[in-house]
């Protein structure tokens, strides 16, 4: 095998692990309880993301995460939705009839440095959320993760889109009505 070919099976590798992280992170779907279903008169934030109250946030923490874990789904989301774009050009740039072969190269290499910019936001997204938690939450946080990506029964990638989108990388809002 090519070293060229070992290099982009590496860097595939990685990207559907970080991509694996970030849905899972990310993850709010529409069997998880409604926001209004659980906001009493005096609690002015909920909780809307399972992971977060798994981690049990409080409401001075999620209102430090919130606004970042919605722009990281909106940044995550676009650049999915690009890159399987790009995917179905891929495609069919392969199904033409004389197929150029350095375009196609060429869009596969956008396609990683898409998918190298979705694991840059998840690390970036990682580093900043870990600055709101306690210790103990960012232990729990971590066990979680290394348990999820280490095991084949992790959360599902949902199937259910909208949009275009999985539910995942949907507004929440949307999600829950």
């Amino acid at each position: 095998m090519g070293n060229k070919t070992k290099t982009c099976l590496i860097v595939a590798s990685l990207a559907l692990n970080v991509a694996f992280i970030a849905t899972w992170i990310s993850h709010a779907s529409p069997s998880h309880t409604r926001p209004e279903e659980t906001v009493s008169p005096e609690t002015e934030h909920t909780v809307w993301c399972p992971l977060h109250r798994e981690l049990d946030v409080t409401d001075e923490q999620w209102t430090l995460i919130e606004p970042r874990l919605r722009q990281f789904q909106s940044n995550v989301g676009e650049l999915s939705q690009r890159t399987s774009g790009m995917r179905t050009q891929v495609i069919e740039m392969i199904a033409a009839e004389e197929p150029d072969r350095e375009a196609i190269r060429a869009k596969q290499d956008e396609i990683l440095a898409t998918k190298r910019r979705i694991q840059d936001l998840v690390a970036e997204h990682l580093l900043d959320e870990k600055q709101d938690l306690s210790a103990e939450q960012q232990t729990k946080l971590f066990e979680m993760l290394r348990s999820r990506t280490s095991s084949a029964h992790g959360p599902p990638l949902s199937g259910r889109t909208r949009n275009g989108l999985p539910a995942v990388l949907q507004n929440p809002d949307e999600n829950l009505k």
